[in-house]
């Protein structure tokens, strides 16, 4: 299928044709015929898919086609686009001014972090389509520069991620002041309850447009996992970039903010171009980056999650997971910034020890296992876990066995023993003592069961760790029996 077979405009054909594209991808084959129709659509589609074409094109050819054109000045706000980050914004902004540049239609991108006195004057001479985030919108609102009488069409793009930025009230607010009736397109990467929810409250009949499952992973997309330790991250990082000339780009995701400067820094006085972009930086110093990583100025972005969706920078070769997500789907959305469009990508992944329970949990939504590279001197001194430690405890195995290593050392409170262990009141203190036992496995049905899957949370930790628990426990102190509590 081409472009010309969806019955697109003239103009935006040639538009599409200079930006390089022929061929439609599977959700813009999908989404645009329905939206041409005028229908509600749900598109559900993983981060990479081209779902910025898939409602922009559709849109500008209904505000454009068989329509006279609007005054110069004063045009009203016809559709409106919600993204939750000023990088998405604007990325929109951008597709929208390079698909409509031959239809004469206009529009503006709004956004927290600058000056409103620019934004105001667009807002007074009027734009056809309103790209904004949710903050600074519902504050032009309250001042009275936004009106929507003439809206018809709404478009929430990358729904989930307004929920995950606290921002679904907002949303909510902004909703409540539209016009009915419009036609609405919802758009999101994965579909939770409050998101299915929001998106049934809004969409009438809507079409539903899921190209890929939820939550997996580009099979373009070449992933690799590095076991090493925290301390060791940032050395193993200079390493790979010096000595692979194929990271020609590299994004590097951090957890935090602070993190994401000090990976800068170091990269930066190892001689590696490097620029951090994150919530604290002001939007000026955030379009720096992005200007310096796009014109190949520097070599490596290093970020946070506020660039893990909607940033679409060509020739992005890597995407490095410095530090591993404490969300799955996190994970799915940061390395979607390579592999894009059909294009080859590598995604590599640092995991230290206190990271295992993650790399578990993204293994099991991506249904894979990621593969394991030999990090060299870099390398965690806690060995790759075996298949084995995916399976639970045997169930034959006797409830004191299974106990034991719970008793001392490797849990949240090792200095503390457990319930039911106290003195040898608990061993002769009637059923209280007995079901506090159990609960620990120590005996009872009940016990053994619940002590099952706490083995295999450990089962990772370094052996160092493990040696206490092989020494014997310490004698007694009085075999005097205690008084029981509850006397």
């Amino acid at each position: 299928m081409t472009f010309e077979d969806l019955k697109l405009a003239e103009s935006l054909l040639r538009a599409v044709k200079e930006e390089g594209y022929n061929t439609p991808t599977p959700i813009q084959q999908q989404a645009i015929p329905h939206v041409l129709e005028g229908k509600d659509v749900l598109g559900c589609a993983q981060t990479g898919t081209g779902k910025t074409a898939a409602f922009t094109l559709p849109i500008l050819q209904r505000l454009f086609v068989g329509r006279p054109p609007p005054p110069a000045r004063g045009r009203p706000i016809r559709a409106l686009v919600l993204s939750p980050t000023r990088e998405l914004a604007a990325q929109i902004g951008d597709s929208v001014r390079a698909y409509g540049r031959y239809t004469g239609l206009t529009s503006a991108v709004i956004f927290g972090g600058v000056g409103q006195s620019a934004q105001e004057q667009t807002l007074r001479q009027g734009v056809d389509i309103l790209v904004a985030t949710p903050g600074r919108l519902l504050d032009l609102m309250n001042q009275g520069f936004v009106s929507y009488k003439a809206l018809e069409v709404f478009v929430l793009d990358e729904a989930d991620r307004m929920l995950d930025m606290g921002f679904i009230h907002d949303v909510k607010r902004v909703i409540a002041a539209l016009p009915r009736p419009r036609q609405t397109l919802f758009f999101s990467a994965t579909m939770p309850p409050e998101i299915q929810g929001l998106a049934n409250s809004i969409l009438v009949k809507p079409v539903r447009v899921e190209v890929a499952p939820v939550s997996t992973t580009a099979e373009t997309i070449d992933q690799r996992l590095y076991f090493v330790e925290k301390e060791q991250k940032r050395g193993l990082l200079v390493h790979l970039l010096n000595s692979d000339q194929g990271i020609q780009r590299a994004l590097v995701f951090t957890r935090t903010k602070h993190g994401a400067n000090r990976v800068a820094r170091h990269l930066e006085s190892a001689g590696i171009g490097a620029e951090p972009i994150h919530g604290n930086k002001s939007q000026n110093a955030r379009e720096r980056a992005l200007a310096a990583f796009k014109s190949g100025a520097c070599r490596v972005l290093v970020a946070t999650d506020i660039a893990a969706r909607g940033i679409d920078i060509d020739g992005i070769s890597h995407v490095i997971n410095f530090d591993l997500p404490n969300i799955p789907e996190t994970y799915v959305h940061r390395i979607g910034r390579t592999g894009r469009a059909g294009a080859a990508g590598i995604a590599l992944s640092f995991c230290d020890s206190e990271e295992r329970a993650y790399l578990k949990d993204i293994e099991r939504t991506i249904r894979r296992r990621v593969p394991v590279v030999e990090a060299g001197v870099h390398r965690s001194a806690l060995v790759s876990p075996p298949e084995s430690d995916e399976r639970p405890p045997r169930r034959d195995a006797p409830p004191r066995q299974q106990a034991r290593p719970q008793s001392s050392g490797g849990g949240s409170r090792p200095n503390n023993p457990p319930r039911g262990e106290r003195g040898p009141d608990n061993r002769n203190g009637g059923n209280r003592g007995g079901r506090r036992g159990g609960r620990d496995g120590r005996g009872g049905g009940s016990g053994g069961r619940s002590q099952e899957a706490r083995p295999q949370a450990r089962n990772d930790r370094p052996q160092q760790q493990a040696q206490p628990e092989q020494r014997p426990a310490p004698a007694p102190i009085s075999q005097r029996p205690r008084p029981s509590k509850w006397l």
